[in-house]
């Protein structure tokens, strides 16, 4: 007799794939790229070293980096007809599907990717640095057109999140704020096979291209369930206003049985490590700006949640103040969120097709058998 299989939903428990390039240790809530702990790269690496480490599974040389640096400057700029094709959408398209657009008309102005066959690591490397680079531009430029602006070169001066940030305003950043959205960048660039890796190994799996990869992991990404978390962090404090309104709004929410976003986590048990850093950073920026409002409440928030029910604090809850006071508009949170992820969701690629076995997994069939074909005309 054969066994029964029961389905599990949401895939829970379930081990999909062994990888080398991030632990998620949800007991004990730590979290490391290829060994080295968060808390290192966070306070030690950049973003671009971070990238370096997940792509080739070691830290790069002084000279490596360099080159590596120099790869990711001469990419930052979009072909002309990408610019146009953002122009060309309409101004209320949201900036994750001009996003997911951008990057899926970008596959054509590659050579490799133009051959349809090449999935060679050499030609996925060059595609994802040249991803990797240039979707700070899309996510910049597309903020700008969509407010009638036009768009910002980038510079070949700056470091990857201060031309991210200069693009966004017009304005270069200052030291602090850019190295905030750096660390932010390194904190969100991989988390083990969460949904929208796993759509972009379920895509490379069946031997499409890097790009189409990118893009599943982007729809994916999207979701208020996974990327569009922060955003709603954000919304609920701007409903919120104000540091005094946040008992009567959190009972009210609480006793309507509400979601309270940037709390839980499916693998965590215990607050998110990212979430130390968040709040941290949050604070500080929150203090050199001068503008305490959104840290504030998020804080009383906090305490009260913590009063009231057991749940971790995760990545969304303090990068939304965070991001909100530096300047960066709560529409454009998800898509800064992609710009980190893209560096996580490539190495993922790689590691795919180095020993590839199509992704198919069963379902459970919970439908009748053999019901019998009833003719049109006597369709009820």
């Amino acid at each position: 007799m054969s066994e029964t299989k029961v389905a599990a939903r949401g895939l829970e428990g379930i081990v999909a794939a062994q990888t080398a390039i991030s632990h998620v240790d949800g007991q004990n809530g730590r979290l490391y790229y290829r060994g080295i702990s968060i808390h290192e790269l966070a306070e030690k690496s950049t973003f671009e070293e971070t990238t370096a480490l997940l792509w080739y599974g070691k830290l790069p040389t002084r000279t490596q980096l360099e080159r590596f640096q120099q790869k990711f400057i001469a990419n930052r700029k979009l072909p002309d007809p990408i610019i146009s094709i953002l122009f060309a959408l309409p101004k209320t398209t949201s900036p994750m599907s001009a996003l997911r657009t951008a990057v899926s008309s970008l596959g054509p102005f590659d050579a490799a990717e133009a051959q349809y066959s090449d999935n060679s690591l050499e030609s996925n490397v060059a595609n994802s640095i040249r991803l990797t680079a240039s979707m700070p531009t899309i996510v910049a430029a597309w903020e700008r057109i969509r407010k009638g602006m036009w768009p910002i070169h980038p510079r070949d001066d700056l470091s990857h999140s201060a031309n991210f940030l200069y693009m966004l305003t017009g304005e270069v950043p200052s030291q602090t704020a850019a190295r905030m959205i750096d660390i932010a960048l390194i904190l969100h660039a991989d988390h083990s096979l969460n949904a929208s890796t796993f759509a972009a190994r379920i895509t490379a799996s069946t031997l499409s291209n890097l790009h189409s990869a990118v893009v599943s992991a982007i729809g994916t990404l999207k979701g208020s369930l996974h990327g569009g978390a922060n955003e709603q962090v954000m919304r609920m404090l701007l409903e919120i206003g104000d540091v005094d309104r946040v008992e009567q709004y959190m009972r009210g929410a609480l006793a309507a049985k509400k979601k309270i976003p940037g709390f839980g986590h499916r693998v965590y048990k215990v607050d998110d490590p990212r979430a130390a850093w968040l709040h941290k950073l949050s604070q500080q920026v929150a203090e050199d700006c001068g503008n305490l409002r959104w840290y504030a409440i998020s804080e009383r928030v906090r305490e009260y949640m913590q009063s009231q029910v057991s749940l971790p604090v995760n990545v969304d809850f303090y990068s939304a103040s965070l991001y909100y006071t530096v300047g960066v508009p709560v529409e454009i949170f998800t898509p800064l969120f992609a710009v980190s992820r893209v560096a996580g969701w490539t190495a993922h690629v790689y590691e795919q097709l180095s020993d590839n076995r199509l992704i198919r997994p069963s379902a459970e069939y919970i439908g009748p058998i053999d019901v019998q074909y009833t003719p049109l005309d006597e369709r009820s």
